[in-house]
């Protein structure tokens, strides 16, 4: 928890002031059972009526200005968890932006949503609660123990005995519970990943009519996070009835031992009640503490895991050279392996692309197309090898203006919520309506953003889910050719499109790298085979280089892939 301390630098003033007032109403409160100790030995024992309303208007007068305390105390710490918990989410939000693919890939999505959600809620619970209790319980524990002593010493030795007995208590109870929770909290986040799995392929699970499965695999998540939730609350509710058990036994000797003193003469009525008041003023803060404590232990679980992922260092290394342009790129036997995994992904890739080339790759599934691509644009680093650009390891290049020349059309085609123009803003902020149209021209969706009432400003619903998923790849592919930019990359942006309608789009395309370098990542030979270079990958090797005519007549895997494709053609070829 205090690691993340330094997202409340902004609030210094609000994190004295809340306890400070909180401080001031239970100093109030702690005159209270002396001001009821008088109203009986004076006011009720001599029957003085005006005393014990001057006392009661004391009593009221205390009321309220513990009252104006606790309202200034609840502001002040309010203000300042709400400002502290912004300041958290921004810093895990501004955490996950400057993480590399390969940072993206240890943390899981429904991990970090939870992080940014969850966790940060119930710390916020945590300060909110910390700054409001965690010095006034123990004031009001320690100040009644003080308080109990100028009425009675022998009668306040009880104090000293039972509150060194709850301390133990309570501490033991918060070192089994912090590990608790931590569990607690992994087992929502697998909760969490299976809602988010059958959110997003609800579709896909009905039609291979896996519901059942579907719904089992989540209650045996649910019932993990269960048991370890109810495991972690009977040992936090472990906590309320041992604290009464021992406040309890301490008013029972107070009351057993005041008694007799009270027929000697040596304590008062009142005195005995002031002492009965102070105990159970330390039951009720004690009551606090333990709610605070259980509050506090789940808290600190989430606070440590935001400070594991905010520690984690991410970003790249930006302080190479800057990259004003790329003119070419090479890779010089490059081979690549994700983290973890047992086996490279790409093996010994060489080759070189030029501005104006359109390079097509092809493959099965899995052969490492878009993992290519990916180095390419420097979103992971070679394991072996180099990446080349402008004939300088890219390494030694600043990534960020690198990466100001890429365009590129994601597997999914990702729009966000707004409009058609706000989308297209994306590749270009201050881009013309004459250029988004001209963009929509190449990427062939013009004619349909037309057919809309409101052409351009037309609304585009959360991840475009009013667009078909033809529209969405060509909504995609215009906000990517109306960015100037030196790299174009377009992994599998087609594979919704009809034939006649990828064949526009290739014209568009051929258009678009008359001054560019355009990777073109596809499983469909028809997609390709125009390409001034087609490297065909498979299993991570590349297996074959060159124009379609040469790779046709010399790859094996390419004259398969395009054959299964073109069988007629190919037919007619060996007939």
């Amino acid at each position: 928890m205090k690691k993340l301390l330094c997202y409340l630098k902004d609030y210094k003033k609000e994190t004295v002031l809340g306890p400070l007032f909180k401080l001031l109403e239970a100093s109030f409160e702690l005159f209270v059972p002396l001001v009821m100790a008088a109203i009986i030995d004076v006011g009720i024992v001599n029957q003085d009526l005006p005393y014990i309303l001057k006392m009661g208007g004391v009593l009221v007068i205390l009321a309220f200005i513990g009252f104006v305390c606790a309202v200034f105390a609840q502001f002040f710490a309010a203000k300042a968890a709400v400002g502290f918990a912004a300041n958290v989410r921004k810093a895990i939000f501004d955490n996950i932006q400057k993480r590399t693919y390969s940072q993206m890939d240890s943390f899981g999505t429904s991990t970090m949503i939870n992080r940014l959600t969850a966790d940060v809620n119930q710390v916020q619970t945590g300060v909110n609660l910390v700054l409001r209790l965690f010095l006034r319980s123990p004031f009001i524990v320690f100040g009644a123990m003080i308080m109990a002593f100028t009425v009675d010493v022998k009668g306040a030795l009880i104090f000293v005995v039972t509150i060194p007995l709850l301390a133990v208590v309570v501490f033991t109870i918060l070192l089994v519970s912090i590990p608790l929770y931590k569990k607690v909290q992994n087992a929502l986040d697998a909760v969490v990943t299976k809602t988010r799995e059958n959110l997003t392929g609800i579709r896909v699970i009905r039609a291979f009519s896996m519901e059942e499965k579907e719904v089992a695999d989540y209650d045996d998540k649910v019932a993990v996070y269960k048991h370890l939730q109810l495991f972690a609350g009977r040992v936090g509710a472990f906590m309320n009835p041992v604290t009464f058990t021992i406040v309890n036994v301490a008013t029972l000797f107070i009351l057993w031992q005041g008694a007799g003193q009270v027929d000697t003469g040596v304590l008062t009525q009142g005195e005995l009640i002031a002492l009965v008041n102070y105990m159970a003023q330390i039951l009720v803060e004690l009551i606090k503490l333990a709610n605070l404590i259980i509050t506090v232990t789940r808290s600190l679980a989430g606070a440590d895991r935001i400070a594991d992922m905010l520690e984690e260092k991410v970003g790249e290394e930006n302080g190479g050279e800057a990259v004003e342009g790329v003119k070419e790129i090479t890779f010089r036997n490059v081979s690549f392996r994700y983290k973890n995994a047992g086996a490279d992904a790409l093996q010994n890739l060489s080759f070189t692309v030029k501005k104006g080339d359109i390079v097509g790759i092809i493959g099965g599934t899995g052969s490492g197309k878009t993992t290519l691509v990916n180095l390419a644009a420097g979103f992971y680093q070679a394991t072996d090898g180099e990446v080349l650009v402008n004939g300088k390891a890219l390494c030694d290049k600043d990534l960020a203006t690198y990466r100001e020349h890429f365009s590129m059309v994601p597997q999914t085609a990702v729009l966000f919520s707004g409009t058609i123009k706000e989308n297209l803003q994306w590749g270009k902020e201050n881009a013309t309506e004459e250029e988004m149209w001209h963009a929509l021209t190449l990427a062939d969706a013009a004619e349909f953003t037309q057919k809309k009432e409101k052409g351009l400003d037309s609304e585009v619903l959360q991840g475009g889910k009013n667009f078909s998923g033809g529209q969405r790849q060509r909504l995609s592919m215009a906000r990517s050719f109306i960015k100037d930019a030196d790299v174009f990359v377009l992994d599998d942006s087609t594979s919704a499109l009809d034939y006649a309608t990828e064949a526009r789009v290739r014209q568009g395309i051929r258009k678009l790298s008359e001054d560019s370098i355009c990777f073109i990542v596809s499983q469909r030979a028809a997609s390709i085979m125009d390409a001034d270079l087609i490297l065909v990958l498979d299993n991570g090797e590349l297996v074959g280089k060159g124009v379609h005519k040469e790779l046709l007549a010399d790859c094996s895997v390419y004259r398969e892939i395009y054959s299964s494709q073109f069988p007629l053609e190919e037919e007619v070829q060996h007939a």
